[in-house]
């Protein structure tokens, strides 16, 4: 465990956790949309039902996420402005890392915003927008991945790998259960459930993985000359 870690201040503690459970809250959302699609959907649920979870999962995601990224601005360690919870690639601390973050927080706003005007924009525009969860998913994992000092934790490690699993298995269960048409979103999502893991794990091993991973990851230097 690295000394912040041990030594971090409660709004440290605070950020970390909410950014785990924002996390598990969007993997299960983004289960969720996947398993409950097209002939995927468990018989025994109803589609309303359904919804609503899937509604409510969403909120809770965007509740915590509120928290990470408020008790991040506020925690004096890395002196992060507000503009950096919105503009991607924007810190001197982790900008790669913290801009992936942000990424996956815009995308994750747009679905909210347009999910709120959805009458206005209709069901075609906003089911375009709305796939954007599946992009903000993995964005959110290389995020934690590479921004979480308590990466290396072999808890921390279980969490990711469970995120993944399920996502994974979720996506081959909606292509087990897909019925004819749509080849080309079909063969996307196979090889980016192929390809998300294998990266994944290629990028653990040779980063956060590594000794000295933290005090590198922490410089604005990784972003433009690779950090090592």
């Amino acid at each position: 465990m690295t000394t912040l870690a041990l030594t971090g201040s409660p709004l440290w503690y605070a950020s970390r956790a909410g950014g785990t459970l924002a996390l598990l809250l969007l993997t299960a959302t983004v289960v969720l949309g996947i398993v409950s699609g097209g002939r995927a959907r468990p018989r025994r649920i109803g589609r309303f039902e359904l919804g609503v979870l899937h509604r409510n999962l969403s909120l809770l995601t965007l509740v915590f996420l509120v928290v990470h990224v408020v008790t991040a601005v506020l925690d004096p360690f890395v002196h992060l402005g507000w503009a950096v919870s919105v503009v991607p690639f924007g810190a001197s601390y982790r900008p790669l890392w913290l801009g992936l973050g942000t990424a996956g927080l815009d995308l994750l706003l747009a679905i909210a915003v347009t999910s709120a005007l959805r009458r206005r924009l209709g069901v075609r525009r906003w089911k375009a927008v709305h796939w954007l969860a599946y992009a903000a998913w993995p964005l959110a994992v290389f995020h934690g991945v590479g921004t979480g000092t308590d990466t290396r934790l072999p808890l921390q490690l279980w969490l990711y790998a469970g995120c993944l699993g399920a996502v994974v298995a979720a996506v081959w269960w909606g292509l087990v259960k897909a019925g004819p048409g749509r080849i080309a979103g079909r063969l996307v999502a196979a090889v980016a459930a192929a390809t998300v893991p294998l990266v994944l794990t290629a990028f653990l091993a040779s980063g956060p993985l590594q000794p000295g991973w933290s005090q590198r990851a922490a410089s604005a230097v990784l972003l433009l000359g690779g950090g090592r």
